[in-house]
């Protein structure tokens, strides 16, 4: 799957809707919505373009199917996606090796290591949306050179099947009635919500977003006493029971459980009494884009409540959820899908230096502590 924390894999395995997962993935189609983003000025440079080059954007993927279906129906401006399945690293390539073509990106959607690239790179040209200012400020470049879009946390998947008393907290997983129930969704090594995974044991085991070794430790336990399954887990293999505790991205377990929806019961739940963990994905516009106006009215639509709403409803939490969900812009419909939206308002994010220092300490630690046979 693609690596939520270096964001240097494919796409397509990681944020990506189950096929029956999709229904919920169709929120905001029939939906009606106040404002129309944009001014009326840029909505008319932007017809003028006529056209918006997206890149490694699968239709499947955080409901951008639905979101360039509905900015094309709004503003009459087509939409080229390149490339649906490629990675953050070839979006700044496609940006440098294009930037004198008309068919070269408008705007990317990248993990935060490379839209710091891209900005050191001076590959970005800034652009403040109009709600720029519930955007967190720790999600954002203050110049406006990138900003995040949408993020996920790591949450417990629990198929009620096989445990009959699901877990609660991280405390609970070393319970011995969950002996060989316990997975990751792969290596942590190489696996980004595996990784995640170990990050948020340490949050919630003495460790903070500077020393994950309490989380690597919690694991060696987990691993001592029976309970760590190895198997990479699945959604086959938690709705199969194969590995009926899955720790995951909350928007993949989320799918999972919309899937097996009238077939096995998910529970999903954010670890209780414990600071949430989770990661991002980021928005920018080329300094070279050959449709500026576009882009800028594509930001606006990503960015306002329609656009938000959207995301939501492809299970990633958009990054003004916080704001929306004060000002009571969420729909009821869809907040009851979720887990509480109180478990989301301490959410914070690891910053680049502190991901890689945490996965040297990872892969030093983690064969020593985590000994499987």
């Amino acid at each position: 799957m693609r690596d939520l924390s270096t964001h240097t894999l494919g796409r397509r395995a990681a944020l990506k809707l189950t096929a029956a997962g999709a229904a919920l993935g169709a929120f905001g189609a029939g939906r009606a919505f106040a404002a129309n983003p944009g001014t009326p000025a840029l909505q008319a440079a932007a017809k003028a373009e006529g056209a918006l080059n997206v890149i490694t954007l699968p239709r499947d993927w955080a409901n951008y199917g639905l979101l360039m279906d509905n900015f094309e129906k709004l503003y009459g401006v087509k939409i080229d996606d390149a490339n649906p399945d490629g990675s953050s690293a070839e979006e700044l390539q496609a940006i440098r090796g294009l930037k004198s073509q008309s068919r070269a990106p408008d705007v990317v959607d990248v993990g935060p290591a490379f839209a710091l690239a891209g900005t050191s790179e001076k590959l970005f040209q800034p652009y403040k949306v109009a709600t720029w200012a519930e955007i967190p400020n720790d999600v954002k470049a203050a110049d406006g050179m990138w900003y995040g879009d949408y993020f996920g946390v790591v949450s417990f998947g629990s198929n009620l099947s096989v445990v009959k008393n699901p877990p609660k907290t991280w405390a609970d997983l070393l319970k011995p009635e969950y002996k060989g129930m316990v997975a990751l969704n792969g290596n942590p090594l190489g696996a980004g919500a595996a990784f995640g995974a170990v990050f948020a044991a340490a949050l919630a085991n003495g460790g903070s977003y500077d020393n994950i070794t309490p989380g690597i430790e919690f694991f060696g336990k987990l691993n001592a006493a029976g309970n760590y399954n190895p198997v990479k887990g699945t959604t086959a293999s938690l709705t199969s029971g194969q590995t009926p505790i899955l720790i995951n991205w909350d928007y993949l377990n989320l799918a999972i459980k919309q899937g097996a929806a009238g077939k096995t019961d998910i529970e999903v739940s954010l670890p209780e009494s414990a600071p949430p963990f989770g990661n991002y994905y980021c928005q920018a516009i080329s300094a070279y884009a050959p449709h500026p106006n576009s882009a800028k009215l594509w930001m606006e639509y990503l960015y306002s409540d329609e656009g938000q709403l959207a995301f939501l409803g492809g299970f990633a939490h958009p990054i003004r959820f916080n704001a929306m969900v004060a000002q009571g812009k969420i729909p009821a419909d869809i907040l009851k899908t979720l887990p509480s939206a109180e478990a989301y308002k301490n959410v914070k994010f690891a910053t680049d230096a502190q991901s890689t220092a945490a996965k040297k300490t990872l892969a030093d630690l983690w064969p020593k502590v985590v000994k499987l046979g």
